[in-house]
């Protein structure tokens, strides 16, 4: 009789510490269910894992896969290139792209232009004044420097990635701004610091939808000082997307918080529409605010 109580007692327990009443813990355990967050070394089937997840309104901007550990391999990086995939038959970046880079890969970004690639989906719409798509780079501008489009290193170039369609997708401005900085500026720090850094970006797009749902970013240096393995979704607060067209309507309800170590950002800048994320083309170098000129 005594086993019995003590089974139930430890079922009533468990229970309550997995926090079944919270939107939060249902996407946490549908990834634990799925072994994302187990350790697996087949980026495909992550991949087909993570476009089956939907954001619920107050969830958390980003998951980490795996531990947040990346699944590359420091052996991999010979030489200093990026791997630009070919766009799938619906003209997505949804293969990824996976980058080899060192210090020299940082970018002037005195020397950025204006970017007009209109990836798919793009439409874009202004909310009390702010833009909520922005053109988002897999391989960012500031860690791409000297890179020509078929991701070999050439010296003479000295600007990064800008107008690459194989390297852009349609991206909200807060997953872009907010979430996505977090952790370029990881792999820009390392870069730095003069290590080399394996760096893969994979936007997940569901079936034949041509708005991507998320984003799955990796990154290892050689010395393993750096390494993460997350998937960010493309969410923005106020806002549904219709992930099958790229549509939008205001929608109060949305809630996404803002993680912690975000930069401060206001985009309200309608009249720089025409630059390459239609709200960053002003001069502002100092710190954390150089990313929004540099990725």
């Amino acid at each position: 009789m005594k086993s019995k109580v003590l089974v139930i007692s430890s079922l009533f327990l468990a229970l309550v510490l997995t926090g079944c009443g919270s939107k939060n813990a249902d996407n946490q355990n549908n990834v634990k269910d799925n072994n994302i967050n187990v350790e697996s070394k087949n980026d495909k089937a992550v991949d087909q894992k993570l476009d089956q997840l939907e954001y619920k309104s107050g969830d958390q901007a980003y998951i980490e896969i795996n531990n947040n550990k990346a699944n590359l391999k420091t052996t991999d990086w010979k030489y200093n290139h990026v791997v630009y995939a070919d766009l799938d038959n619906m003209n997505r970046t949804s293969a990824g792209n996976i980058a080899y880079l060192e210090h020299r890969n940082l970018a002037n970004g005195s020397l950025r232009s204006t970017q007009r690639v209109e990836p798919t989906a793009w439409h874009q719409k202004f909310v009390n004044g702010s833009a909520i798509i922005n053109r988002g780079h897999e391989i960012a501008y500031s860690v791409s420097g000297g890179i020509s489009l078929d991701g070999s290193y050439k010296p003479g170039l000295k600007s990064g990635d800008q107008n690459n369609i194989k390297n852009l997708f349609t991206q909200s401005a807060f997953s872009n701004q907010k979430v996505q900085t977090i952790y370029e500026t990881k792999v820009r720090d390392a870069l730095k610091e003069g290590k080399k850094v394996i760096y893969k970006v994979t936007p997940i797009f569901k079936g034949n939808n041509l708005m991507a749902s998320g984003v799955h970013m990796q990154a290892l240096s050689t010395d393993e000082t750096l390494n993460f393995n997350v998937y960010l979704y493309n969410v923005q607060p106020g806002v549904q997307f219709d992930y099958a067209t790229g549509r939008s309507k205001v929608d109060k309800n949305m809630s996404v918080p803002t993680p912690e170590g975000a930069p401060n950002f206001n985009n309200n800048h309608r009249s720089y529409k025409n630059n390459h994320h239609y709200v960053r083309n002003y001069r502002h170098y100092n710190n954390y605010h150089e990313y929004h000129h540099y990725r």
